[in-house]
C-alpha cells in the first residue's frame, strides 16, 4: 500500500462526495483523512489516501473522474501527512510564538508552497491558482508560489491566522526590554497577558496591606481574579509587568505591575511595586513608559488617583519632569499630565472629545 494525496473539485450537492468516495473504494483505496473547501465553483475534497501498490497516478486520476470528480490532482505523500491537520497547525502556530522570525518557513509548511517571497509593498490580498498573496500584519506582504493544486480559500484563512499571531509575538518581543535599575537589579519589563494572572496574584500576596491600600485606595483586601484579568488584558490601553532575571525555564516572579487604562482621549495609570523593590526607580521606569505608550497612541492626558500621604508616588511624578496639574479632594489628590502626541507611522491620534 502507498499514500498519496488526492484534491478534487465535485459539486456542492448532496450525494456527490459519497459518489466520489464509492469510486476510490471499488479499487481498494482506503481514505484516511479528509477535508472539504467550499468555493464558488463547488467542493474542493481534499484527501489523504492508501491505495493498492498497483494503481499509478493515471489510474487514481480516473477513479476519480468516474466518481464526477473534475481538476483532479494527485501526488505521493509521507507517512507525516498522517498528523491530522489541528494537530499539525497547533504546533506550527506553537512554533510561531517561539519564533516569529520563522513566519516564512511556517507558511510554507502549512501550506506545502513550492516558493515564500516577502515584499516591501503591501497588498489587498487573496489567491490566483497557484499564487497567494498574504498581507503582513507587521508591514509589507508575502507571495506564495507553489506549482499545484491551487490554493482555496480555506488556506488562504489558515494562512492569514497564523500571519496575525506571528505579528502579536513579534509585537510583544520587541516591547519586552531589559531594565537596569540605578543600583544595577536587571529585571524584564514587558506587556502582560492572561497567562500572567497567577504571578500578578503572588505580587499581591507579597505586598503589605499599606501598598496595596495606596494602589487600590478603598482598602487592602486582594482583588478579585476576575478584576486582575480585566487589568491584564484592559479592552483600551496597557498593563505591564516586571519580572526579575533568571536561568531556566521556570517562571520569574513578578515584581511590579502598571496600568494604564484608555477612555476616549484619556488614561488613567496606576502602579504597583513590591514593598522590597519599591523607592530603586522602578516606579519612575514603568511610569515613564507607560506615557510613552500614550504619547504614541495619540492620547491628550494622563491622570492618576494618589493618595496625599503617598509621598513616593507624588515624587516619582515629579521625577518625570512634566508640567502637571493637581487637584485635591479631602485626602485624595488628582494629578493631570498633559501629553503631546507623538507622531508614529500607522498610528491616528485620537480626536479629542
Amino acid at each position: 500500500m502507498a499514500l498519496w494525496r488526492i484534491r478534487a473539485t465535485v459539486d456542492d450537492r448532496p450525494g456527490y462526495l459519497s459518489v466520489l468516495t464509492a469510486s476510490l473504494a471499488l479499487r481498494g483505496v482506503n481514505i484516511l483523512t479528509v477535508q472539504v473547501h467550499t468555493t464558488e465553483v463547488g467542493a474542493v475534497d481534499d484527501f489523504l489516501v492508501d491505495a493498492p501498490d498497483s494503481l499509478d497516478e493515471a489510474e487514481l486520476v480516473a477513479a476519480v473522474e468516474r466518481g464526477r470528480g473534475r481538476d483532479c490532482w494527485v501526488a505521493r505523500s509521507e507517512a507525516r501527512g498522517l498528523a491530522d491537520q489541528p494537530t499539525r497547525v497547533l504546533g506550527l502556530a506553537t512554533r510561531l510564538v517561539r519564533d516569529p522570525d520563522a513566519t516564512g518557513e511556517v507558511l510554507r509548511t502549512l501550506l506545502g508552497a513550492d516558493e515564500v517571497t516577502w515584499r516591501p509593498t503591501p497588498v489587498s490580498g487573496g489567491v490566483t491558482g497557484t499564487t497567494m498573496a498574504l498581507p503582513d500584519p507587521t508591514g509589507g506582504s508575502y507571495e506564495l508560489s507553489r506549482v499545484a493544486p491551487i490554493f482555496t480559500p480555506a488556506e488562504y484563512a489558515r494562512a492569514q491566522a497564523l500571519a496575525e499571531l506571528a505579528a502579536t509575538a513579534a509585537r510583544r518581543t520587541a516591547d519586552q526590554v531589559t531594565l537596569v535599575l540605578p543600583d544595577g537589579a536587571e529585571l524584564v519589563v514587558r506587556p502582560a497577558g492572561a497567562d500572567d494572572l497567577a504571578g500578578v496574584l503572588e505580587l499581591h500576596q507579597r505586598c503589605s496591606a499599606r501598598t496595596r491600600q495606596r494602589r487600590y485606595l478603598s482598602g487592602a483586601a486582594l482583588p478579585a481574579p476576575s478584576w486582575l484579568r480585566r487589568l491584564l488584558e484592559p479592552a483600551q490601553g496597557l498593563a505591564l509587568v516586571a519580572t526579575t532575571t533568571g536561568s531556566g525555564g521556570t517562571a520569574e516572579p513578578v515584581v511590579a505591575m502598571a496600568n494604564l487604562l484608555a477612555e476616549g482621549d484619556e488614561a488613567e495609570v496606576a502602579l504597583l511595586v513590591r514593598d522590597d523593590w519599591q523607592r530603586r526607580g522602578l516606579g519612575t521606569a514603568l511610569l515613564r513608559r507607560l506615557v510613552g505608550h500614550a504619547e504614541r497612541a495619540g492620547l491628550a492626558a494622563l491622570q492618576l488617583h494618589v493618595q496625599a500621604e503617598n509621598t513616593p508616588m507624588l515624587r516619582t511624578l515629579a521625577r518625570l519632569g512634566r508640567p502637571t496639574t493637581a487637584e485635591r479632594d479631602g485626602c485624595l489628590v488628582t494629578v493631570t499630565v498633559p501629553l503631546v502626541a507623538a507622531q508614529v507611522p500607522g498610528v491616528v491620534p485620537a480626536q479629542p472629545r
